[in-house]
């Protein structure tokens, strides 16, 4: 592929490449690029949302670069504060290391894992001293950092900003030097950290890399970004008649976005699509079936997507109920339980903030009856049926 050719692959899709005249001069050198995406592990599954930046960094691999995942487990402990208005709970050790066990598998569902270099952001911050410390960031100013926005409006709010939280950009920059990455890749909400990346590197006297952000996926609700911690994501762990369920899920107007994102459906066929939904000529069902169907084909397999969507049929659209996906609670599952505790055991939800918002919104039934309250407790059996959302059903084994 010509280098022309290679730009256009490069940039389809993308929301900013900066800057631009750097990756061509990149790619007329001849040399293999190193091309690097970090991601902390502060949840245990990676999700659609990452998928996105995952199918661009595929692209490099197959103009035949090296593709450099680099999993955050040192800066994890600090917790990136990019769009918190809040400092984040710290993470221990032992649950880095639980949330990092699945990442590569997660990982190889889009990228080629035996072309992948993997690496830890600890192996060089855990044997970095003070005196290491202060020299790296003797070489950023306190305006540099006060300058991204989520500070900017923590100080306008009197909210704190905890002083670990300042080293972020920096120790995230450092993995570039570190790497001597020409590439990096990350969401449009990791703007700045990249930035910071390319800065350090001219501090070191490196060839600066070139920043590609990928729009950002919203959540299967609201308008938030996908989120673990918000309880709006499709895991790339879960399985495909979750996912499908899900996907199911969507708004009509939020299902165009994930086309366009996920699938890479071109703005002009989306039109084309929404001026026969307008018409009637076509039901946003349909669409949105064949959507989700597609989706968990790239994802999981086409395989898979043909059962989940046989399963939603019987399920959602026949209330065949015995086609719903079973579970079996533990051995020492208190009976009644808490209904938050409930869903936490089924995976719905992480904790107690998802589950609420769910049960407010009601949202969550126990064999066909809504439940209302936040203190429930239910009494369950082998063929209770679990609710949680419009698309995902538990039957109790």
């Amino acid at each position: 592929m010509n280098i022309e050719k290679q730009i256009q692959k490069i940039i389809s899709g993308t929301a900013q490449v900066t800057p631009l005249e750097e990756l061509e001069k990149k790619l007329k050198s001849g040399k293999k690029l190193k091309v690097k995406l970090g991601a902390d592990p502060t949840a245990p599954n990676l999700h659609l949302g990452h998928a996105i930046v995952l199918k661009k960094l595929k692209q490099f691999q197959d103009l035949g670069h090296e593709v450099i995942f680099i999993i955050g487990d040192f800066t994890a402990r600090i917790g990136d504060p990019t769009g918190k208005s809040k400092t984040r709970p710290a993470l221990s050790i032992k649950e880095i290391q639980s949330n990092t066990a699945s990442y590569f598998e997660q990982v190889g569902k889009i990228l080629d894992t035996s072309r992948l270099t993997v690496t830890y952001n600890s192996s060089w911050f855990s044997s970095m001293n003070l005196d290491d410390f202060i020299k790296l960031t003797s070489r950023v100013t306190i305006a540099q950092i006060l300058d991204r926005e989520d500070f900017k409006q923590r100080l306008t709010d009197k909210t704190p900003i905890a002083m670990h939280e300042t080293f972020y950009p920096v120790l995230q920059g450092y993995d570039s030097v570190m790497l001597q990455a020409d590439v990096e890749l990350g969401g449009t909400d990791q703007t700045f950290n990249l930035f910071f990346g390319r800065h350090l590197q001219e501090q070191f006297n490196q060839e600066s890399q070139v920043i590609i952000t990928m729009p950002i996926l919203e959540g299967i609700s609201g308008t938030q970004k996908m989120s673990k911690s918000l309880g709006n994501e499709i895991g790339l762990a879960e399985s495909p008649d979750q996912a499908f369920g899900k996907l199911m899920s969507l708004s009509d107007k939020r299902m165009w976005h994930y086309m366009h994102l996920l699938l890479e459906t071109t703005q002009h066929e989306i039109s084309i699509f929404q001026e026969r939904v307008a018409s009637g000529t076509t039901h946003p069902m349909a669409l949105k079936k064949q959507m989700a169907h597609d989706i968990v084909a790239l994802f999981w397999s086409k395989e898979e997507a043909q059962r989940a969507e046989k399963q939603f049929e019987e399920i959602f659209q026949k209330k065949d109920y015995s086609h719903a996906q079973e579970f079996s609670l533990p051995g020492n599952t208190p009976n009644p339980i808490w209904i938050v505790e409930l869903l936490n055991i089924l995976g719905v939800t992480q904790n107690s903030s998802q589950a609420k918002r769910l049960i407010e919104g009601k949202a969550i039934m126990i064999d066909d009856q809504i439940i209302a309250e936040f203190k429930a407790e239910i009494s369950w059996k082998p063929g209770t049926i679990i609710k949680a959302g419009k698309h995902t059903i538990f039957k109790l084994i």
